[in-house]
């Protein structure tokens, strides 16, 4: 038999089309073309299931994916229900959309928009992006004649009698000049394993032009040897029940997918069937250090055939620093598999992610509190994260948020106050009164915060870690969620804390004059403290608002070296020798000034830098305190 004809369609510009911009990524191809044997397959299984017909070759379903360099060629061939005919009338030769004309005058001015068509069904067209020629050769189930069919890419086809001799279909590429990278085997393969790595068919790498030793060997015996496994994993550990999953199951599975051989913290098993089906893995990975660039990738499946990675409409945004896979039979997908139809559904999906990860966290804090705790350190920021950016994960993660001690302890913020805070739905962010807040203190840089930390713990303080730098903008959502609240860090003016009793103020007038003159700063702010250290004769504190201000400069690039002094306090502990120096009538004035500026620079040394002028006269300064030493001895 021999037939020609013209694919039913009204414009010979489809095709230039289709390759240009139909998908984003011309690799796509073998997503399309496997996905189709794939269903081909499944397609005769379950007639066969149904008492339509029998598998009278009795074989293993797979589809073969082939590729010979020499010959230019890559074919995909599958032993699934094969096309007849009328079938390749129906479903090849007329493209799968009504209206060519209009869908061109729609588009026609979108040629560098990925996100173009909706449901067309133009996957098998997919193949025409990297081939010059495209040929199908297939044998329906039914019987019949086998059936050859030609295209080059224009708008014609021919259809001649075909060579299978078995039910299924060979899709022959003939790969084009251009896109001869495709016939690369390693190439292929990686390609076929990212999109097909758990499609439910066996799919098995054969490359035509490798040599084998042996050549002793039939044909047939060859074959086999080539495709000695298939590429792909038909029951991956997703579409189990997590009750027949083991630990090491589930590491194994993160190690393979993911190829990070740092062990997951646990993971969060999915399996939904209503209102719409959802399985999948969520992982929680180890930080490798507190200020790790999180990076994490979430896998999206439908029916086990890969669509993207890190979808934002599918996944909450903040479960992208996640790694893991979901896979979602019902996603309403446009033709490239690649974008997501916008509606509630979506949504919903979402939602229902964001409820699963707060339960799985709740439940493991109630259950298994030591795990919780230790694990804490690792999963705050993902946590953290989820509350800036959703609300209801917020509320209902809110009483399992914890918080590193000084002792290294985890504590609520209940905990901590010694009392539970006032419900955020119910207090309508009314204004509380400063003195009325209750206050966290908190430690952002241990080394640079070590002085507070030791006065801290000699004080019998409590304080917290938030080293993270997404904690800044942490604590300001926990504090407008609970105007009660107020965080402190530990630097902050905190001297009201530190105080064992009422300081004498009665010479504070004399000490802040002396700095004045001796730092030549009259806006100076000086205040004598009771403080219960007697190794602390000085330190530093700055207004929370001022040093949060200070800090989103440095974000944004601005300087900060000149913070105003009305922001900062100069503390002087009446308890130290040094202090008692400075009002002592034996102590000459050169001395005293001496004490001043040195009293200054080592309470700024231990709160920020030195800027370079500063350093320079602290050095000099020590050197003379060295000299005074040894010429008094």
């Amino acid at each position: 038999m021999s037939k020609t004809g013209n694919l039913s369609i009204h414009s010979e510009n489809i095709f230039p089309i289709i390759k240009k911009w139909l998908y984003s990524d011309h690799d796509i191809f073998v997503r399309e073309l496997i996905s189709n044997a794939s269903d081909a397959i499944l397609k005769f299984k379950k007639l066969c299931d149904m008492g339509q017909t029998e598998d009278k070759l009795g074989e293993e379903f797979k589809i073969t994916v082939t590729v010979d360099k020499d010959s230019s060629t890559i074919t995909i061939s599958d032993n699934g229900i094969g096309l007849t005919e009328e079938e390749i009338e129906k479903y090849i030769n007329q493209i799968a959309f009504s209206g060519a004309e209009d869908f061109l005058n729609k588009y026609k001015d979108k040629m560098d928009d990925d996100q173009i068509i909706g449901h067309f069904g133009l996957g098998f067209y997919s193949a025409f992006m990297v081939s010059k020629q495209v040929q199908i050769n297939t044998l329906s189930y039914e019987g019949g004649q086998p059936l050859l069919w030609t295209c080059d890419g224009g708008t014609t086809f021919e259809l001649t009698e075909g060579s299978r001799t078995t039910r299924g279909t060979d899709i022959i590429l003939h790969i084009a000049d251009e896109s001869r990278e495709f016939l690369g085997f390693y190439k292929l393969s990686q390609i076929v394993e990212k999109y097909c790595s758990f499609m439910p068919i066996p799919i098995y790498m054969i490359d035509a032009n490798k040599k084998v030793e042996d050549t002793d060997d039939s044909e047939e015996e060859t074959t086999e040897k080539a495709e000695e496994k298939p590429i792909n994993d038909i029951h991956p550990l997703y579409t189990l029940p997590a009750s027949e999953c083991t630990d090491e199951q589930y590491k194994a599975f993160y190690r393979k997918t993911f190829s990070d051989y740092n062990e997951p913290l646990f993971w969060i098993h999915l399996n939904m069937d209503y209102p719409f089906k959802l399985k999948g893995i969520l992982y929680f990975p180890k930080l490798q250090n507190n200020f790790e660039i999180i990076e994490g990738k979430i896998k999206l499946y439908n029916n086990q055939v890969f669509v993207a990675d890190n979808i934002k409409e599918v996944i909450p945004e903040f479960l992208l620093l996640l790694k893991g896979v979901l896979d979602c039979p019902d996603l309403p997908l446009n033709v490239s598999r690649s974008f997501l139809q916008n509606d509630g559904f979506v949504k919903k999906i979402s939602d229902y992610i964001t409820k699963k990860v707060a339960d799985k966290l709740i439940s493991l804090y109630k259950k298994e509190p030591e795990q919780y705790k230790k694990f804490w350190d690792d999963i705050s920021p993902f946590i953290k994260y989820g509350c800036l950016r959703d609300q209801k994960f917020s509320d209902k993660i809110n009483d399992y948020i914890l918080f590193k001690t000084l002792d290294d302890d985890h504590v609520t913020m209940s905990e901590y106050l010694g009392h539970d805070l006032p419900n955020p739905k119910d207090n309508n962010h009314a204004e509380v009164a400063t003195e009325d807040q209750d206050k966290i203190f908190y430690v952002s840089d241990k080394e640079k915060q070590s002085q507070y930390i030791s006065l801290f713990k000699e004080n019998g303080l409590k304080a917290v870690y938030l080293p993270h730098p997404i904690d800044a903008s942490f604590i300001s959502h926990l504090e407008a969620r609970n105007p009660s609240l107020k965080f402190m860090r530990i630097d902050s003016d905190v001297s009201g804390a530190l105080g064992e009793a009422a300081a004498d103020k009665s010479n504070e007038n004399e000490i802040s004059g002396l700095f004045k003159v001796a730092l030549n700063k009259d806006d100076i702010k000086v205040s004598i403290e009771n403080l219960n250290s007697d190794t602390t004769p000085s330190m530093i504190v700055i207004s929370e608002e001022g040093r949060r201000m200070q800090d989103m400069m440095k974000m944004y690039g601005m300087p900060t070296d000149n913070l105003p002094a009305s922001e900062m306090t100069l503390i002087l502990n009446q308890n130290h020798e040094l202090i008692k120096k400075l009002i002592d009538k034996d102590v000459d004035a050169t001395t005293k000034d001496l004490i001043c500026k040195h009293l200054y620079d080592l309470a700024l040394i231990s709160n920020q830098s030195l800027d370079p002028e500063a350093m320079k006269e602290f050095l000099v300064r020590n050197c003379d305190l060295l000299l005074n030493l040894t010429n008094t001895k």
